[in-house]
């Protein structure tokens, strides 16, 4: 029987890129930092970048998944948004909020771009197919061998809002506040939504194990 936990969802994307929100006396330096390579500082922006690169790494392949197996087009959306993040540092300003939400927020549009241009890309608007193609896609020809497999799998039939809460917080490994400031909503509200989300899910896996 699979049993839906945090780890479980962690696990589906590799331990190669680890997946953790700055500590508190992290944080601190992380906006030290941040002010410094705001400032022009090279070797600022340098570590800044290294900071926050695994935990990018780790949203886009949860969001993109992997194609042939390997997590190509995940890892070049994830290097474009290190390059949003460098060239939108001289416009950064602090108002409050932790520099992780600023960059999840660079991540999401340009995840959300890379969807819209996969999809566009299916479908040539020169050759339209007379019919459904019944053809298995991607995601329906992967082996599910591993709890953390179907985890992934419930984990996309998740509504949309409650999907990107969940991998924020439990993949990317951000902290409430954080994800709060991503998604418009309090700390609260956030470890609410995502008690739902994981209790959802949890549901959906019981479901499937009787069906």
């Amino acid at each position: 029987m699979l049993y839906v936990t945090e780890r479980c969802i962690a696990d589906a994307v590799p331990d190669d890129v680890p997946a953790r929100s700055p500590a508190r006396g992290e944080e601190a330096d992380l906006r030290e930092l941040t002010n410094r390579a705001v400032e022009g500082d090279q070797n600022a922006i340098e570590s800044l970048l290294g900071s926050v690169r695994p935990m990018v790494v780790r949203y886009c392949r949860a969001r993109l998944g992997r194609a042939g197996g390997y997590y190509h087009i995940a890892d070049d959306v994830a290097q474009e948004v290190c390059i949003a993040v460098l060239y939108a540092l001289p416009r950064y300003r602090d108002m409050g909020r932790p520099f992780t939400s600023f960059v999840f927020g660079i991540a999401a549009h340009k995840v959300a771009d890379a969807v819209r241009g996969a999809v566009r890309a299916a479908v040539p608007t020169e050759y339209l197919p007379d019919g459904p193609d019944d053809r298995p896609g991607p995601e329906e020809t992967v082996v599910r061998v591993s709890e953390a497999e179907r985890a992934r799998a419930l984990l996309y039939r998740l509504p949309e809002h409650q999907r990107e809460l969940v991998l924020l917080r439990v993949v990317a490994g951000m902290s409430a506040e954080e994800t709060g400031n991503v998604l418009g909503m309090s700390a609260g509200a956030v470890r609410v939504a995502q008690h739902r989300a994981l209790a959802r899910l949890r549901t959906m896996a019981s479901e499937e194990m009787d069906a």
